[in-house]
């Protein structure tokens, strides 16, 4: 490995960093220069002045901008880009969030991070960020972190990584078995089937969480997930990693602003109630969600009352989302987005900004599974970048007619640079080649778009369909037309139904059974069927769902254009896979098809009677258990609202017993307020008296001219007088600095040892000292004491005692002349 050390750093002082480094490692320590060629098992240090990023093959120089500085971030996300998954990234002591855009990077692109303990730290914050962000892998003091990456540089997935698409899908085709156990744990615990993903991502990503629990074999891993709930979880947010930031690819935010956000105000200019509504599916932490909403803000302008805006993020990940709800993020945002736009749609906190409650306000954040759960409907826009591209094309194929059906006519779907509508082209016209740009085409939606997973998919076999995807679209076609035929010709009519008795598919002809009633269209069974089969139906289709078998109703009477005709009726229950309701067949059966049902000759009189009243009494009984069901269904009904109207009490309570308490919590908030001010009132006075203070001091140690120097219990300079400085060789910039990097004009060699023991037994040291051109001083040393007593340094006094013996000689001398002048 070759190791890359970038620090905070003075650009106007050199740095004695690679002599420091140089003194604790064998390894040879040396600072980047231009364009340098890594080797392994070398140190490299940053240059004070300059950013380090990693460029073909090389650490190349780039010139340090003064708005913004975050060097290790420019660093990191070189490294990512450069190496990929052999790049590790690590966090150390610091302050600010330096680092955390950086390691995001670092993980997204397949390698691994790290982060120095808080204990350990002396300045935690920039670990503390980085790990508070969820980036970073492992969480070690640097010690263990050494002895953690001599470890991982032996492991395959850091030596031999797997780059080639062709051999990453070779290996999961020979360890389809083990992925598909991986994915099994995944979806029992987490609900999301990734059988279907892209493999070489996935395989990616499984590889690196082996590397770090040195695992060499998928095998092993998938039996090491079994019982380990927060490994499953880690897999899961790897899987779901996604780089992102705001305003990315900035022209097209330009082209949204100029061209087509206008378009869509000027068509919700004629609506009662104009809504703008868009969608982000795959929005991970926000950022892409939050920069449309400020590109939209800023092109409504001063017309931001008269249109309602609501945006929606969805992610697969729960962690995300709740970020992404937060608005907060590290400062390294000040590099995507501009002064004026921090300024207006941000608030600053510490290290971190937060968006700006108006703009929060307008976005949404809801965890959804593209492939498996319902779309949003009546949208404006759809911004699905480089969401697809982890998706296998069987997927692909199921999301488009989704965003197809859920887009307004003439909205916009915007996807990634590598992504494209695919076979899809008579649904979506590009108008932005640059910007993947589409727009909806005013055709319908294909019917039967399923977006729940395939049960039972296996890699292989969906490698195997995908293999020949013209013989399986013409055997698909050959079957669907086979089906027709049979179901014209010789199946019954029927249809299917839910539990409501809402009709989701006919079967056969079935005109001569349902026709629509005048008044609004419907597909409830009953209000489609003939009239004279609602009380045979009703209770046929009761008795299925009671006792979730077969019911079957024979020679029930249907009259079409004055003739009667018997028919069977069955409703048969069923359950899909993909589907946890149960569904009904009701097969309407021809007894007797086309005939009329003869009546018998007057002089069978007695015969014909009988026939009547038993025609009359099945009538009557099929009366009675349709008003039965009837019977049950409104006692069915009063019950469910008589528990709805004991849930509204109960929350109405709830509500009112919340609203106590918030006008609790507003009062102790009133009373807590009043005492931050109160107390900012006196840490006011307290500061306007420190700087009255402090001003008289700097002017009291200006007047004297006596070196004085203070240090603290470290043996750094606290504070010098404007004499000190060429007595002790003190610069202004040397405050902060530890003494014994400096080199006095005076000398004394035990300096170090005297104020130790000046601190240790608190008395005061004097001695006589020489300075470089043989004048003598009298250094005294005294214990520094803080307010309460505590002993946090020592005061260093230089009298000179030579400037003082020539004084007292020339006032002696005129003395001697005053009194000759007398006499």
């Amino acid at each position: 490995m070759a190791f890359v050390i970038v620090q905070h750093l003075d650009p106007h002082h050199a740095s004695r960093l690679p002599n420091l480094l140089g003194k604790m490692t064998a390894m040879p320590v040396s600072e980047i220069a231009r364009t340098t060629t890594p080797k392994p098992n070398t140190v490299y240090v940053q240059p004070p002045n300059k950013c380090v990023i990693a460029k073909d093959g090389a650490l190349t120089l780039v010139r340090r901008t003064e708005r913004l500085n975050v060097a290790i971030d420019h660093f990191f996300e070189s490294l990512a880009e450069e190496r990929g998954s052999r790049a590790i990234g690590i966090v150390l002591s610091g302050t600010g969030s330096d680092g955390t855009a950086g390691l995001r990077a670092i993980k997204a692109a397949g390698g691994l991070t790290f982060a120095q303990t808080e204990e350990s730290a002396k300045f935690d914050a920039m670990p503390r960020s980085a790990i508070r962000s969820g980036f970073v892998d492992l969480v070690l003091p640097p010690h263990e972190i050494a002895r953690e990456l001599r470890r991982i540089a032996d492991h395959p997935y850091i030596r031999r990584p797997l780059s080639d698409p062709e051999e990453i899908e070779k290996a999961a085709y020979r360890q389809a078995d083990d992925l598909g156990r991986i994915f099994l744990s995944l979806k029992k615990q987490m609900g999301v089937d990734f059988s279907a993903y892209k493999e070489t991502t996935l395989l990616r990503r499984i590889q690196r969480r082996m590397a770090l629990h040195r695992i060499d074999k998928v095998n092993q891993y998938a039996r090491f997930l079994r019982d380990n709930k927060k490994e499953i979880e880690a897999l899961f947010d790897d899987l779901l990693i996604n780089v992102t930031r705001f305003f990315r690819d900035k022209q097209l935010f330009r082209a949204l602003k100029t061209r087509f956000l206008p378009a869509l105000f000027k068509s919700k200019g004629k609506d009662r109630q104009p809504e703008l509504r868009v969608w982000v599916p795959g929005c991970a932490t926000g950022e892409e969600v939050y920069s449309l909403a400020i590109c939209i803000l800023e092109a409504l302008g001063s017309r931001l009352s008269k249109i309602r805006i609501q945006i929606f993020g969805t992610d697969l990940s729960e962690s995300v989302i709740e970020h992404a709800r937060a608005g907060i993020y590290p400062s390294a945002i000040e590099k995507d987005v501009s002064r004026a736009r921090l300024k207006r749609f941000f608030a600053k906190r510490d290290s971190s900004y937060q968006i700006h409650r108006n703009v929060r306000d307008t976005c949404t954040f809801a965890r959804q599974n593209i492939t498996a759960d319902p779309p949003f409907s009546r949208l404006d826009m759809i911004s699905c970048r480089n969401v697809l591209i982890y998706l296998s094309p069987e997927l692909h194929k199921r999301c488009i007619p989704q965003f197809h059906y859920a887009l307004n006519p003439g909205g916009y779907l915007i996807l990634g640079p590598a992504e494209s509508v695919g076979l899809y082209d008579e649904l979506f016209e590009l108008v932005d080649k640059k910007n993947k740009i589409y727009a909806k085409k005013n055709v319908a939606t294909p019917h039967g778009v399923n977006l729940a997973p395939q049960q039972g998919l296996g890699l292989g076999r969906a490698r195997e369909r995908s293999t020949f995807p013209d013989s399986a679209a013409v055997n698909a076609q050959l079957l669907q037309m086979a089906d027709r035929i049979m179901l014209g010709v010789y199946a019954p009519a029927a249809v299917v139904i839910d539990r409501d008795l809402h009709v989701q598919q006919f079967r056969g002809r079935s005109d001569l059974f349902l026709e629509h009633t005048p008044g609004p269209a419907t597909l409830n069974l009953l209000q489609l069927v003939r009239p004279s089969l609602v009380p045979d139906l009703r209770s046929t289709i009761q008795r299925a769902i009671k006792t979730d078998k077969p019911a079957r109703k024979e020679r029930a009477l249907v009259k079409l254009k004055g003739r009667d005709y018997e028919i069977n009726i069955e409703a048969v229950p069923f359950k899909v896979s993909a589907s946890e309701k149960p569904w009904f067949l009701v097969i309407f059966d021809e007894t007797t098809k086309g005939n009329k049902l003869e009546k018998l000759p007057r002089v069978l009189g007695k015969m014909a009677a009988q026939r009547d009243v038993t025609e009359l009494r099945r009538e009557l009984f099929a009366s009675k258990e349709s008003l039965q069901a009837i019977i049950e269904e409104q006692e069915a009904t009063n019950e469910e609202l008589k528990s709805a109207n004991e849930e509204i009490e109960s929350s109405n309570e709830e509500l009112q017993s919340t609203n106590e308490e918030l006008e609790t919590a507003k009062e102790e908030l009133q009373s807590t307020n009043e005492e931050l001010t109160t107390l900012n009132e006196e840490l006011s006075n307290r500061n306007l008296e420190m700087m009255q203070l402090t001003g008289e001091l700097n002017n009291l140690l200006a007047s004297i001219q006596m070196p004085i120097v203070m240090v603290d219990g470290a043996l750094t300079v606290r504070l010098a007088t404007p004499a000190a400085r060429s007595a002790f060789n003190i610069l202004p910039t040397d405050i902060g600095r530890p003494l014994s990097e400096l080199r006095p004009n005076i000398d004394v060699l035990d300096l170090e040892e005297i104020l130790r023991d000046v601190i240790e037994t608190l008395g005061t040291r004097e001695r006589k000292v020489t300075d470089k051109e043989g004048r003598q001083y009298s250094l005294r040393v005294r214990p520094y004491r803080t307010t309460d007593n505590k002993i946090d340094g020592a005061v260093l006094t230089l009298i000179d005692i030579d400037g003082t013996k020539e004084r007292h000689t020339a006032k002696t001398g005129n003395r001697m002349k005053d009194v000759s002048s007398r006499k």
